[in-house]
């Protein structure tokens, strides 16, 4: 792409829900679109992905999965790969396996980050349908690097979670429905971008880890670049230590392998973690109750009618035990989106 400063670069994050909605986003899209588009849609890391074709039959410019290296080519839509962040680049693309973030690869945040870094106010961030708040992080970036920020109306997005974080924490320049928005990013990529200005080291810093650049974790560990503090909790996908990040109205959460977490994330994440580890306890205990049982026929066979009632008397214990970790299992907790947004 030539170094003409429109507002021609535009990332666009989208998850339950967002099949549908980047249907009619790209089928709204003009065949001489001046600017190119990158999609993160949440999906399956072991699928194949067909998102690419799926949109090709809905949209007039080309849509496909680009590949490490690849060129931006003006008029194209570029769809991250399942199980691997999509990263701009001045000029050209990385496809790279990085560190997980908001439990998911690809996700929003470091393809926003990093479109912010590459091209600063001439980024256009746009957060679709999705649950819980991947893309704000990301959206903040945009805006901090001098771009704009637009989130789809969360009462007109099938799930109004991350157009609704985003909006709380980002003071987005647009928002509007479904419909609306193929309009105002084909006029938006016709638009002089504002003027440039200096990259936030922090986002520089977080941009690189997502490329997998060892000497940005580093730097991140020894808080070189960034505003974060020891966290008093650990990372849910590796066990290491976590860093508070204070980024601007939001707090995050990164371990030094990578991993980052929204709170509302990091809260699920725990929630499951908490649910599994009452399953293994429910699994342990219902075979001690076998096993218990077991022990007590075999004392009360051998005549040993003592060590039979201590046997017996451990498997009841161990009952009431299950009957308490079924009695939690079963407890509904209350869901992520019913947290409010803005907490």
């Amino acid at each position: 792409m030539n170094d003409v400063e429109k507002r021609d670069i535009v990332v666009i994050a989208a998850s339950a829900g967002g099949v549908s909605a980047l249907q009619t986003l790209c089928g709204g899209m003009s065949p001489d679109f001046a600017g190119a588009i990158f999609v993160v849609q949440h999906v399956s890391p072991g699928a194949k992905s067909m998102l690419p074709a799926i949109l090709g039959r809905a949209a007039a410019l080309p849509v496909v999965h680009p590949a490490e290296g690849d060129p931006i080519l003006r008029g194209h839509i570029y769809v991250a790969p399942p199980d691997r962040h999509l990263l701009v680049k001045r000029g050209h693309m990385l496809v790279r396996k990085g560190p997980k973030e908001n439990r998911t690869r690809p996700a929003a945040d470091p393809l926003f980050r990093s479109a912010a870094v590459s091209y600063g106010p001439r980024v256009v961030g746009l957060v679709l349908t999705g649950t819980l708040d991947d893309g704000t992080a990301g959206l903040l970036a945009v805006k901090r690097c001098g771009g704009m920020a637009v989130v789809q109306d969360p009462d007109d997005a099938e799930w109004s979670d991350m157009p609704r974080h985003a909006m709380a924490k980002v003071a987005v320049d647009h928002c509007l429905p479904l419909t609306s928005l193929a309009d105002l990013l084909t006029r938006l990529a016709l638009e002089p971008a504002g003027p440039g200005i200096p990259v936030p080291s922090d986002i520089e810093l977080e941009a690189r880890i997502a490329e997998q650049e060892m000497i940005a974790m580093i730097e991140e560990n020894r808080q070189n670049s960034m505003v974060a503090s020891p966290a008093l909790v650990t990372c849910p996908d590796c066990g290491g230590a976590m860093m508070e990040v204070e980024d601007g109205p939001l707090l995050r959460f990164r371990c030094h392998i990578g991993h980052a977490f929204s709170p509302a994330t990091l809260a699920e994440a725990q929630g499951q973690a908490f649910e599994q580890a009452l399953a293994m306890a429910l699994r342990t205990h219902n075979e001690r109750i076998r096993l218990f049982e077991r022990m007590a026929d075999n004392a009360a066979t051998q005549g040993h009618p003592n060590i039979a009632a201590k046997w017996t008397a451990a498997a009841i214990e161990a009952k009431t035990h299950v009957d308490l970790l079924r009695a939690i299992l079963t407890t509904q907790s209350p869901a992520m989106g019913d947290i409010p947004a803005a907490d």
